[in-house]
């Protein structure tokens, strides 16, 4: 589901936007760059004995952001942050060694590509989810049997909000999605609930909580819905089987002390199932028009996902003009599924030289079909099989110096590192339709997928015609999307 992987996030609004140095983007003459085998070594043990327990509370960092930021003034009101976090940093590891915690997370990853494609394909043929099999539940909406996946089941890139929910407002984890649009939560009585951090939300506590009509806008917005006494019921599927049934409502949101959003549109879910874990609910960030980013009109959202196995953290934020750096391109959109975030991508490049690849590989058509999409959820960028082969071939050809080794998992081109500390690569960048382009950082593409040196090249094959940028090759990259005006930015080391 759109939930995996590894990274929480803890929101901690402000009415000010952060203060980042500017750093310029390497040059796309540059052909090779280093590797440091012996930090990304390090880094995959240390999140394996890593223990939230010796961090300060999450709410007190929250707090003291918030303290910090009140000295500060800044035009824009509308402006806030939230605090993004490796999952590892909130929920210590059941993994004994990194090579199990790698395959758990590229096993989720290929759970919540299919999901993608799966919903992506359903849009593009006019099947409507209420077509499908329905599940069997208290409730008996009608059932969507695999749109979107987001959280802690499956995608890679996992990131959890601290948000406020209802009047007086209590405090929930939440994932953050971009490949989703319904926000929902688990909420009392429950009849069947996975585990929470947080206690299970309770209506009857809350002044601002209003079942929606079935006739209203927001009912009506839903891919699967139902009606019951004239309310509204919601029904979310994801690609694992799991799902979340319940009334679909509007509550108040808060952003720590700093503010707080009225009447947003969210599912109060009593019966949740599944592989979900840790998390009260989701936020979609989506281009749909139930996502928070629609229902809050914002004009523009950015994140910077840091290094899922470095424990720090960093920052999404709402209304902030991209760094001045930035290598923008186009957003695009599909006609056919306003949820995914489409780029303007012409091609790649490896060692500073242009990969043969047709750029009609990366384009999307009018009838919907192509395309490449940036997505917060998936960790392993996607490309079709003739752009990946292209890609790999090139990158195979500049690092005969490197001794290989056998494949893992998805990763059909690995090194063994072992005896090195550090290694030159070939660099590799995003081609952009407008001239532009992004260097990626080494460990962003050859990564560790055990703890004693095996490394492999973090991209991937797909048969489907949507290709995706994931979040490992985001990862220290502040990804801006200007909704307002169709762009979208990238701006290296804003972590």
């Amino acid at each position: 589901m759109a939930f995996n992987p590894f990274i929480f996030v803890v929101l901690t609004v402000s009415l000010f936007p952060s203060i980042t140095l500017s750093r310029t983007l390497l040059s796309e003459t540059t052909t090779h760059t280093d590797l440091d085998v012996s930090a990304s070594l390090q880094r995959a043990q240390a999140v394996l004995n890593f223990d939230p327990q010796t961090l300060q509370p999450l709410d007190q960092q929250q707090q003291q952001l918030e303290e910090e930021v009140q000295t500060l003034t800044y035009p824009n009101a509308s402006y806030f942050s939230v605090q993004l976090h490796p999952r590892e940093k909130l929920f210590k590891t059941s993994h004994k060694d990194y090579k199990t915690l790698v395959l758990s997370r590229l096993e989720r990853d290929t759970a919540r590509v299919n999901s993608l494609t799966t919903k992506l394909q359903l849009a593009l043929h006019g099947v409507k989810k209420s077509d499908l099999q329905p599940l069997e539940t208290e409730l008996q909406p009608e059932d969507l049997s695999t749109p979107i996946v987001s959280g802690v089941s499956q995608g890679s890139g996992e990131y959890f909000s601290r948000i406020g929910v209802g009047k007086p407002s209590k405090p929930f984890y939440m994932v953050l999605d971009t490949g989703s649009d319904v926000n929902w939560l688990q909420c009392q009585p429950c009849s069947d609930c996975y585990q929470q951090s947080d206690p299970i939300f309770n209506p009857s506590d809350s002044v601002s909580y209003n079942p929606l009509s079935c006739t209203s806008s927001q009912c009506s917005s839903l891919d699967v819905s139902a009606c019951r006494s004239n309310k509204c019921l919601y029904q979310v599927s994801y690609g694992d089987g799991s799902f979340t049934v319940g009334d679909f409502v509007t509550e108040t949101l808060s952003f720590g002390n700093s503010g707080s959003i009225n009447t947003v549109a969210l599912g109060c879910g009593h019966d949740n199932e599944g592989l979900f874990v840790g998390a009260a609910g989701l936020l979609g960030l989506g281009g749909g028009p139930l996502s928070l980013t629609s229902q809050t009109k914002a004009s523009s959202f950015s994140y910077c996902l840091v290094d899922r196995d470095s424990g720090r953290s960093s920052t999404l934020e709402f209304n902030s003009a991209p760094p001045p750096d930035s290598v923008t391109t186009s957003l695009l959109k599909n006609s056919k599924l306003d949820t995914f975030y489409y780029v303007g991508l012409a091609g790649m490049s490896v060692g500073g030289r242009a990969v043969s690849i047709p750029t009609s590989l990366f384009q999307l058509d009018a009838s919907g079909n192509g395309g490449i999409i940036v997505d917060s959820g998936t960790a392993i960028t996607r490309l079709q099989t003739q752009a990946y082969n292209a890609l790999r071939d090139a990158f195979v050809k500049l690092t005969q110096h490197l001794p290989s080794t056998s494949g893992v998992a998805l990763f059909d081109t690995c090194y063994d590192l072992s005896s090195q500390t550090s290694v030159k690569v070939p660099t590799v960048s995003f081609q952009f339709s407008d001239g532009k382009s992004l260097q990626l950082p080494a460990k962003n593409y050859l990564i560790p997928v055990d703890s004693s040196g095996t490394f492999c090249f973090a991209f991937a094959p797909t048969t489907s015609s949507l290709s995706i940028v994931g979040n490992v090759q985001q990862q220290g990259t502040r990804v801006s999307f200007d909704l307002a005006n169709s762009k979208v930015a990238f701006s290296s080391n804003k972590c």
